[in-house]
């Protein structure tokens, strides 16, 4: 049919069964325009599901997005009801645009509700799996990581001694002077509660004590790994998350170089060397805070703080706390890269990953920090 003007009308989507065959030949413009007859022609596919369904698409005049959608969801309509749908006659472009629309199959439909307890323990189920999946990803990685620095050390000429002086710049020195005031401030705020609470019974001396041994075995080497995840971890993660993003990953493996040698080991022998440090400067800020607010709040002498605090700890003390700050910097660094290599191409999921990468961090050091602890006591060391 032609307008008055001399042009052609579009004609409807149709669709024709042969007799005696799964073969639908299909016909008009599936577009956007003709999308009431497209949806009647869908149907009549739909129909032939009891048996193999051959699409012919040689006589489509056009095929657009809605189209390709529509044909896309009643192929898995018929798939989901146990039949069969092919195509024949797809022109490449044809192929190229029913592959996009299969990409992107509609979510499925969720269920009547089953009350809070159901939905409680369906979320409880999922957290635990996708818990249990970040550890053997964690440990696999971690192989990756052990793997690539033996390689390195069998062949130190690899090493990136460059990339490793610059990360302890900016993982350890330039943390130092945040780390050294709020382990100052930390020290400080625990002398002055400590004193408080002890003065009631008039052993306010023994604050030394309480600072001494908290500082050195638990808090300083706990607040400078939080603070390390809180800073470096979530650095990392974006780092190599915005390189995710340009594809520079990609395109060191395209090179031959492996992503895990440069940008992986550098990075975690960085931390793993200057958070010992960090935490051996925040816990004797820590006890410079305490001291002062014991002189001033308690009416020590420096004398007498320094004696009874030499009295109260020993090198022990501040070996524990030394010996847990490599593996709490091994776990930042694991969790920080792989939450990187997660990011996908969209500034949100850089964002949703830096934000896990730091509160997973904080939640295994707090962990970690407690089995030790556990472990010391048992061992009375």
């Amino acid at each position: 049919m032609r307008t008055e003007d001399g042009t052609m009308l579009s004609e409807a989507a149709s669709a024709t069964h042969e007799a005696g065959s799964g073969r639908v030949v299909l016909s008009g413009r599936w577009t956007a325009d003709q999308a009431p007859s497209v949806e009647t022609a869908a149907a009549r596919i739909a129909a032939a599901a009891g048996q193999p369904v051959l699409v012919d698409l040689t006589r489509i005049e056009r095929l657009d997005t809605l189209g390709a959608w529509v044909l896309e969801r009643t192929r898995g309509e018929i798939e989901a009801a146990g039949g069969r749908l092919a195509y024949a006659g797809a022109t490449p472009e044809h192929r190229i645009l029913l592959g996009e629309m299969g990409l992107r199959q509609p979510e499925p439909a969720t269920g009547p509700g089953h009350g809070r307890i159901y939905g409680f323990l369906d979320d409880l189920g999922r957290r635990v799996v996708a818990a249990r999946r970040d550890v053997v990803t964690g440990l696999a990685f971690l192989g990756e990581v052990v793997v690539a620095c033996l390689r390195v050390a069998a062949r130190p000429g690899t090493f990136r001694g460059t990339a490793f002086v610059n990360q302890i710049d900016q993982v350890a020195f330039r943390g130092v002077p945040i780390i050294v005031l709020i382990s100052f401030l930390v020290g400080g705020i625990v002398a002055q509660q400590g004193i408080f609470q002890l003065q009631r019974f008039g052993a306010q001396t023994f604050v030394v004590n309480l600072i001494g041994l908290l500082i050195l075995r638990e808090l300083g080497v706990l607040l400078t790994s939080i603070m390390v995840a809180g800073r470096s971890g979530s650095a990392f993660t974006a780092e190599i998350g915005s390189m995710r993003m340009r594809e520079e990953v990609d395109a060191l493996r395209v090179m031959g170089l492996d992503p895990i040698e440069i940008l992986i080991v550098p990075r975690i022998l960085a931390l793993v060397v200057g958070l010992p440090m960090l935490a051996l400067i925040a816990s004797l800020a820590a006890l410079a805070g305490g001291g002062l607010t014991a002189m001033l709040y308690g009416g020590m002498t420096p004398e007498g703080f320094l004696s009874r605090l030499q009295a109260a700890i020993s090198l022990h003390h501040v070996a524990v706390g030394l010996i847990k700050a490599p593996f709490m910097a091994l776990i930042i660094g694991i969790i920080a890269t792989i939450e990187g290599f997660a990011v996908e191409g969209s500034a949100e999921s850089l964002g949703r990953h830096v934000t896990a990468s730091v509160v997973k961090s904080i939640f295994m050091v707090i962990v970690l920090d407690g089995l030790f602890a556990v472990f010391f006591a048992a061992i009375d060391f």
